[in-house]
Formats: structure tokens, sequence, C-alpha cells
């Protein structure tokens, strides 16, 4: 991990050991790692908390070597100019046959400084934090949006809409070949 030390800003180590007889696995280690604005986290539990130490050490280290990677592709590959579109399948339906249930009380703020980015760079820090969800404010049109990984692969992305007013891009609309999906897959425009 030393050879990683002029990326990182901060860390953070946590270790914890559940009391609970019915957690299994009971000792846990999670690292939070801020490196120049970005957030990797990783966490493993096992039987032993060695083992665990162990385990998130390499899977972090894994994560900080394609973090590094990632960094000299970009400084190397030629930046584009123009602002194409990325290909990014949409979702038609967010919840499809669950109920939707909000929690009656909330636990937890989290405050955290969000700098514009492109959804590439996005999708690249949900990969690096390990959620299925990353909130963050496009850099095309200073709106927060969100990109999250679909049940059955894929990732979608959830941009604000002011009431009924229609969006410059395809709503619930796969963004490849439009013309290809079946009818059903729009809604009726009004």
């Amino acid at each position: 991990m030393n050879h990683f030390q002029n990326l990182t800003n901060e860390v953070d180590v946590h270790l914890s050991v559940a009391r609970n007889p019915r957690i299994n696995p009971k000792q846990a280690a999670e690292v939070t790692i801020y490196a120049n604005g970005t957030v990797i986290r990783a966490e493993e539990r096992s039987e032993s908390l060695y083992a665990s130490i162990d385990l998130v050490a390499d899977k972090i280290a894994r994560q900080l070597r394609k973090y590094k990677e990632r960094r000299q592709d970009k400084k190397t590959q030629a930046q584009p100019t123009s602002n194409g579109d990325l290909a990014i399948p949409m979702v038609f339906d967010l919840i499809g046959d669950r109920t939707p249930e909000l929690p009656n009380v909330v636990v937890r703020t989290k405050y955290f400084a969000m700098e514009p980015m492109t959804i590439e760079d996005a999708l690249e820090q949900l990969q690096l934090v390990g959620h299925d969800f990353y909130m963050f404010r496009n850099a095309q049109t200073g709106e927060i949006n969100v990109v999250y990984e679909r049940n059955h692969g894929g990732y979608g992305v959830i941009q604000p809409r002011n009431g009924n007013e229609r969006t410059h891009q395809n709503n619930g609309k796969m963004a490849q070949n439009n013309q290809d999906a079946p009818e059903s897959y729009y809604p009726s425009q009004v």
C-alpha cells in the first residue's frame, strides 16, 4: 500500500466485531480512501479479524491499482472535443413488481462536495466506491443525477425533469437503437 501514498489524501479504517451470535461472519474490516476528490471503498468480513484485514487490503490494493491505471490512461489519451452522448441503457421500470416503501425515520444524513463530472467519470466513481448507485453533478447540465447498476446488467441514469416538460434526452428509453425497441416500451405522449 505504500506505493499508493502519493495518490491518497486521507484513509479511514474501521474494524468491528459483531456481538450478535446470529451475524456471521463476525469480524469486519472497512477501508475508505480519499484520493484527489475520488472515494475508494472496500469492506470484507470473515471469522478472523486478521483475515478480514488481509482480504480488504488485497481488495483495496486492486481498486487503487485500477484507479491509478485509469488516471494514467486519461493522461495519455487525447481528450475528445465534442460532447458526444454516451450509449448508456436507460431504465423502463425502476421498481418492477416491488412495492415502494419509505423508511419511517431518517437514520443518517451525509454531506459531501459535488464537483461537476461526466457520466463516464460518475460510472468510474460508482465502481470505486463499491455501492450500487452514485449521485453526482452532471458537468453538461449542472443538475444532480444518479447512476446505478441495473439488476440484469448495465447501468442506468436518473435525471431530473421539471413537471411535465420534455427533456432533451429520451426519457425512459434505451440510449441505443430506439427504433428497434417494441412500441409498448414507450409511454404514450400527449
